[in-house]
């Protein structure tokens, strides 16, 4: 028996261009898998129009109520969940993000079988699919031209006003950086990666935090860090990344040592919950601490990176932090940092986004629906089951969902 799936229109505000497969992409997946039905559902935004689906033979239709799995990328407005039906994407859920809450509850009211893109890993939790290089590319993009429209060096357009990610590159070719401009970058994901992307296309020398923390250039370069290099034991012993994931409680900062030597901070890290933050309020007064610029991808409100006291927008992308006041004031503002802090930087970047997605979804999830699961991808990504109840895998959140806070 066949499985009919949409490709629903995406309804949270501020509108998201993106898809979970491209036109190309659908007719790739009907002609792999006889058992497959597509159906699109019309939408004025998405980046590919509805007449681009059915030149490539895709139905694309109001009504998707008789399919039986439903493809989007961010959050279904509640009245937009239709019950009894398999969902996947983006909840925001599994942080016990409180302005989700009543989100998954209507979801296990309206017995929703439910699976969260973000939880879609493989056995050691790795993640197979997501948007992280995206928000990498998009965000260290966003980070320079901050710099260059505080220091009037040099005017880059937003990167949605740009095709994909060649005509991105492109531009990039265009500027000339400060000479003695040193770039910190946390992390070693997918955000991390993409971010390298573009460092690596501007042709920035990459230094090892040795050589960093102790020398001057006459050249713009930049250090990589992992979480053993701004994480240290707080018994001076020997950390490990094992140790650090699996209890982080016995773990500091040891961030500042960059934080002194450092004008660009590009934030690609992933930050588990009690882990130490990297900076402080505290921090950032101190007069050592140099960092002027940061473009937090990972944006993770008044968290550890405490420069960001809010996430901005793709339409007011910048805003200043003002370390001694602890307030935000203008991104150019004398002694402020500037601070680029968009959460949903890969929809600046909708074309190149979503068919990188739809590879990763087609090659990772589709097989699951019939290969008997054989890997456990879907067994791991499901949340709620049909019969309206959480997962053993996510009954940690069974106390959030009954909560009225």
């Amino acid at each position: 028996m066949p499985i009919k799936f949409a490709l629903i229109k995406e309804r949270k505000n501020p509108p998201d261009r993106r898809v979970v497969f491209s036109p190309n992409r659908c007719k790739k997946v009907l002609e792999e898998f006889n058992e497959v039905q597509l159906k699109v559902e019309n939408s004025d935004i998405r980046f590919f129009k509805d007449e681009k689906y059915v030149e490539a033979g895709i139905e694309v239709t109001n009504d998707v109520s008789n399919c039986d799995v439903f493809l989007g990328v961010k959050e279904v407005p509640i009245d937009a969940l239709i019950p009894n039906k398999k969902y996947f994407f983006f909840s925001h859920t599994i942080k016990k993000q409180p302005y989700n809450r009543e989100l998954l509850k209507a979801i296990l009211q309206k017995k929703i079988e439910f699976y969260d893109h973000e939880v879609i890993v493989k056995e050691n939790g790795a993640r197979l699919i997501g948007f992280g290089r995206y928000a990498g590319l998009v965000g260290a993009y966003n980070g320079f031209r901050a710099l260059g429209l505080r220091d009037k060096i040099f005017s880059l357009p937003k990167v949605e006003t740009l095709h994909d990610l060649k005509e991105v590159k492109l531009e990039l070719d265009k500027i000339t950086l400060p000479q003695n401009l040193k770039i910190i970058l946390s992390g070693t994901g997918k955000v991390a990666k993409g971010a390298k992307e573009i460092l690596d296309h501007l042709k920035i020398n990459e230094v090892s935090d040795t050589v960093y923390l102790t020398s001057v250039f006459s050249e713009p370069v930049y250090c990589l860090i992992d979480v053993m290099e701004y994480n240290r034991r707080k018994d001076g012993k020997a950390g490990n990344k094992g140790e650090f994931y699996e209890d982080p409680t016995g773990y500091e900062s040891n961030f500042m040592p960059y934080a002194r030597v450092s004008d660009f901070f590009i934030a690609g890290h992933f930050y588990g919950n009690d882990a130490p933050f990297l900076f402080t309020r505290e921090d950032a007064k101190r007069p050592g601490f140099k960092i002027s610029l940061v473009a937090d991808i990972s944006c993770d409100v008044d968290g550890p990176v405490a420069s960001t006291l809010r996430a901005s927008t793709i339409a007011d992308p910048f805003y200043g932090y003002d370390p001694q006041t602890e307030k935000e004031v203008a991104y150019n503002a004398k002694g402020a940092i500037a601070v680029m802090a968009v959460d949903n930087l890969p929809c600046e970047l909708p074309k190149d986004a979503s068919e990188g997605f739809g590879r990763m979804f087609f090659n990772q999830v589709i097989p699951a629906f019939f290969n008997k699961d054989q890997d456990g991808i879907l067994d791991r990504a499901r949340m709620t089951t049909h019969d309206g109840k959480l997962t053993e895998r996510f009954s940690y959140l069974q106390e959030y969902v009954d909560s009225e806070d």
